[in-house]
């Protein structure tokens, strides 16, 4: 047989495998998804990243922005529904990341054995009238069931934990990795870059200028009065009188609810929040390639005050969060929003440790 034939043939099967998979290729026991299994030559040096909740709200836009993210390599997309479709979508673009698809419990460690980043948009989003906290009993399960099997296949991975109650989720996620003998407080970050992200928006919009160009430090924690931020130390240096300020810390902390109800039970804010999202992953990708000076507000495990965990701005680097920062000077309108959140925070904490250690 003429071997340039039998090279056609064998790509023409492969091109067939890919777009005819078999039909039980997502059924329990099989290797991912048959046809993100097929993979050109040609694919692209970066980190190998997992989405855990990929075909969800959040999940679907995110997966998209981090396959268009040139320091991916590799891209797991995991889910307990829907995942073939996404995975199917995704896979098309033409953008140097490798895409593969989970489906199901049975298929978690598979999906997180190997990844440098694990990202948990996982779980269901607020509808009108939902407070995070109204979440908790649901989403709290489905983060504990997550990060057992990330403990189990890859607890050296960074992982960026988005889940709401964020300021309950990530100390469950602490709690579940200290059980397992694999906690370390440099590899766990609350993702509360929506917080950053608005509150940019939004003073950006009250100053007359581009967003790009603002940086305003958000504290505290993820929900309501723990929103804590930092107007006196934005940058470029500005001021703002009582009204500004009292509008601006008032949207920043209730964007989220200005979205849910604005999609009017539609939903939540997905598609902001993905961005926000893949703007803290690839801090976190810059930072494991050595990249200096890479800081941004995350919840993380700290000592700026007396809870064991609060969001402020970190370094990050080749080992994660590598410096915590301190706030630095409050103004009096601050150090009075900063004993309402770190109240709230306590509790909230609180309730996450509790529901590991019951």
């Amino acid at each position: 047989m003429d071997p340039n034939n039998s090279q056609v043939n064998q790509r023409i099967s492969t091109i067939s495998a890919h777009l005819n998979p078999p039909k039980n290729s997502q059924m329990e026991g099989c290797s991912g998804l048959g046809p993100a299994n097929c993979r050109a030559k040609g694919g692209s040096a970066g980190f190998k990243v997992a989405i855990l909740g990929a075909a969800g709200g959040i999940g679907q836009p995110l997966a998209m922005l981090m396959k268009m993210n040139r320091l991916v390599s590799v891209l797991h997309l995991y889910d307990v529904v829907n995942t073939p479709g996404v995975t199917a979508d995704i896979s098309h673009m033409d953008t140097g990341a490798v895409v593969r698809g989970f489906l199901g419990q049975q298929q978690l460690e598979e999906a997180v054995t190997g990844m440098d980043l694990v990202i948990i948009p996982a779980g269901v989003p607020r509808k009108p009238g939902m407070t995070r906290d109204d979440l908790f009993n649901i989403n709290a399960g489905i983060v504990k069931s997550l990060c057992e099997g990330i403990a189990k296949c890859c607890p050296k991975a960074i992982v960026n934990l988005i889940s709401n109650p964020v300021n309950s989720t990530v100390p469950i996620a602490a709690e579940v990795f200290k059980k397992a003998g694999t906690f370390d407080p440099k590899l766990l970050l609350g993702v509360t870059m929506l917080d950053v992200v608005r509150a940019n928006t939004f003073v950006a919009e009250v100053l007359g200028l581009d967003p790009r160009e603002i940086d305003v430090p958000v504290v505290g924690g993820h929900a309501g009065v723990t929103i804590l931020p930092l107007l006196s130390q934005v940058k470029p240096p500005c001021s703002f009188t009582q009204k500004e300020i009292d509008y601006l810390t008032d949207r920043i902390q209730n964007g989220g609810t200005e979205v849910v109800e604005a999609k009017a039970g539609a939903g939540s804010a997905t598609l902001s929040m993905a961005y926000a999202a893949v703007k803290f992953a690839d801090a976190c990708l810059r930072g494991l390639r050595g990249d200096a000076g890479v800081i941004e507000c995350s919840f993380v495990t700290s000592h700026v005050t007396e809870l064991p965990f609060f969001a402020s701005k970190v370094r990050l680097g080749r080992f994660g969060v590598e410096e915590v920062y301190p706030l630095g000077p409050l103004n009096e309108h601050e150090r009075i929003g900063l004993e309402k959140a770190k109240k709230e925070l306590a509790a909230s904490i609180q309730k996450g440790v509790s529901f590991v250690r019951k």
